[in-house]
Order: C-alpha cells, then sequence, then structure tokens
C-alpha cells in the first residue's frame, strides 16, 4: 500500500514539474540577488572566464580570479576594475589540489569571509588525436586533469562552508560533448561525460538533506563557443545556418540567466536539447545516421589538422584554455 501511495505521489510530482518547466518556458521566474555575493571563478583569465566575471560584478558580486596564468588573469582583473567592480587574482593551477586548498585558505584569510558561489570554468583541449601513438601521455592527463580532477579539488575546497552556512551556489561549465560525443576529441569528451557525472551526483547528494538546501548547483552546457579553443571545426556548412558557433556574450548571458533562477542544467543554444534526447531514445545507428548527415562526425578533423599546423609552426605541442 505504501508503495502504491509513494508511486502516486511521484507520478504527481513528475507531472507537476513538467507544467512548471513549460510554465517557466513562457514565464521567466524571479530572479535572485546576487549583489555582495563573492563568486569565484576558475579559468578567469580565458574569453568566457572573463565574460563570466564582468556579467557577476554587473549584478553587483565581487570575484575572486583563479587563473594559472598570471597576465592574463590581471587583465580580466582590470576590466573587472574599470567596470565600477571589485576583483582579487590568485594565480593556481587547478589540478594541483595542495595548490588548490592552500589557495583557497589564503582566500578566506585575505578576504576574511567565505565564497559562496563557485564557477567550475577552466577548460582545456588537447587538439591531438588520442589515438595516435605519437600523441604524448601527457596530453590526455592534462585534459582529464583541467576538465574534471579540478572539480573535486575546487568543490572540496568551499562547498563545506557552503554547507554549514546553508548558502551556496557551485556551476560547473561542462560542455554539450558531455552529454553526447564526437569522434578525434577522446580526452576532452571523457572529461566533460566526467564532469557532467560529478556534478550530478554532487547535485544528488545536496538533496538528499534538508540542511542543504540552500546550496544549488547549476550545470551549463554550451556548444562549441567562438573563443577561438576549437578553432576550424566545422559542421555541414548548411547545418551551420542553425547551428553555428556560440557568441561568447550570448552564451554567458545565457549560463547567467540560468544561474539566477536557480535551473540545474542549461544547454545552449536550446537546439542542442534535441540530440541529448535522441541519443536516449533512438537506436545507436540512427545517431550515427544523423551525425554523417550533419557533418558532425567529421567536424573535429579541421580543427585537428588546424592545431597540427599551428604546433609545426610553433615548434611544439598546444593545448588551447577556454
Amino acid at each position: 500500500m505504501i508503495f502504491l501511495m509513494d508511486m502516486q505521489m511521484m507520478i504527481l510530482d513528475v507531472i507537476y514539474f513538467m507544467l512548471r518547466g513549460c510554465f517557466r518556458m513562457v514565464m521567466r521566474p524571479r530572479t535572485k540577488d546576487v549583489s555582495g555575493e563573492l563568486v569565484l571563478i576558475t579559468g578567469a583569465g580565458g574569453g568566457l572566464g572573463r565574460l563570466f566575471a564582468l556579467e557577476f560584478v554587473s549584478y553587483g558580486a565581487e570575484v575572486v580570479l583563479w587563473d594559472i596564468n598570471a597576465e592574463t588573469n590581471e587583465a580580466t582583473a582590470k576590466q573587472v576594475r574599470e567596470a565600477g567592480g571589485k576583483a582579487y587574482t590568485y594565480t593556481v593551477d587547478v589540478t594541483d589540489r595542495e595548490n588548490v586548498y592552500q589557495t583557497a585558505d589564503r582566500v578566506r584569510k585575505d578576504l576574511g569571509r567565505d565564497v559562496t558561489i563557485l564557477v567550475n570554468n577552466a577548460g582545456v583541449v588537447g587538439g591531438k588525436q588520442v589515438m595516435n601513438r605519437d600523441v604524448s601521455d601527457d596530453v590526455v592527463e592534462r585534459t582529464l586533469k583541467v576538465n574534471c580532477h579540478g572539480h573535486f579539488w575546487t568543490v572540496k575546497a568551499f562547498l563545506p562552508q557552503m554547507k554549514a552556512n546553508n548558502h551556496g551556489h557551485i556551476v560547473t561549465v561542462a560542455s554539450v560533448l558531455g552529454l553526447f560525443a564526437t569522434a578525434f576529441v577522446e580526452d576532452y569528451c571523457a572529461s566533460k561525460f566526467a564532469a557532467v557525472g560529478f556534478h550530478e551526483s554532487l547535485t544528488h547528494e545536496l538533496l538528499t538533506e534538508d540542511d542543504w538546501d540552500g546550496v544549488k548547483t547549476t550545470l551549463v552546457c554550451p556548444y562549441l563557443v567562438d573563443t577561438g579553443m576549437f578553432e576550424g571545426c566545422k559542421i555541414r556548412e548548411e547545418a551551420e545556418l542553425v547551428l553555428s558557433a556560440l557568441d561568447p556574450v550570448y552564451c554567458v548571458k545565457q549560463a547567467m540567466n540560468a544561474i539566477l533562477i536557480d535551473q540545474p542544467l542549461v544547454c545552449i543554444p536550446r537546439i542542442t536539447y534535441i540530440p541529448v534526447i535522441a541519443r536516449a531514445l533512438l537506436p545507436w545507428d540512427a545517431n550515427v545516421a544523423t551525425y554523417r548527415f550533419l557533418g558532425s562526425d567529421k567536424c573535429m578533423k579541421p580543427f585537428i589538422e588546424t592545431m597540427k599546423s599551428k604546433a609545426a609552426t610553433n615548434g611544439g605541442g598546444a593545448i588551447k584554455a577556454a
């Protein structure tokens, strides 16, 4: 009897949340106030990281900028300050857990307060065909360490304080390639699938405890963003009319919209929800046929060739950061 009653409640909940989702597509929910929040952004020296910083300060938040590149990180801080915001910079390698933990302690000591919003944005792509014995294993390890392992260390560093205060927000900037894969970037896809799995498991964990209901999560899965990270990547020309590389400003604003309403998942643009659903519902061969039609199965080949040419010109390998 209890099982049947629970099933009935589950069905009613599912119907309610489906209707609420449809309603939210028409009527935007109330946004939360992030003024005064302390936002830590990893990969803050890159294109998306810089835009996230500028977006948050436009809403009155203060930003802590983490990046392995001190020069580009300071450039982001300069733009934030010129926009009237407060920025604090730290040079951090997110793959080094001790560096992450020590710097997190420094942030708390320097600023005298806890980070309330964590944006795990740092990301890299190797730009090499992994299934080639000539490629260094370091390329694979670096991609996995930055795009996935770093999330563990930053969340471990800041989540306990969020739980203690029952207030916080963890944002994972992943990729649609963490929801469905393509060829020639096995390391990147694996790292983003791992980031998505980590984020979803963490979200479920937070939902198991009423004491942590003030800690929110948002998973951001954008399509290819025009930051130069995937330079040369190209799908079928006709398909690019409806699915071209995203403008970085548009991408960050859409992500920010989701964060401000505590939306658990946002795929950018909305059309990329279709292949996510298709991957789950259609036979494997049907998805392969769709990939081939769109040119998605070989879209990374031009990117790999572009990176190979640049590496030959520069006399070394290349790992591109987000």
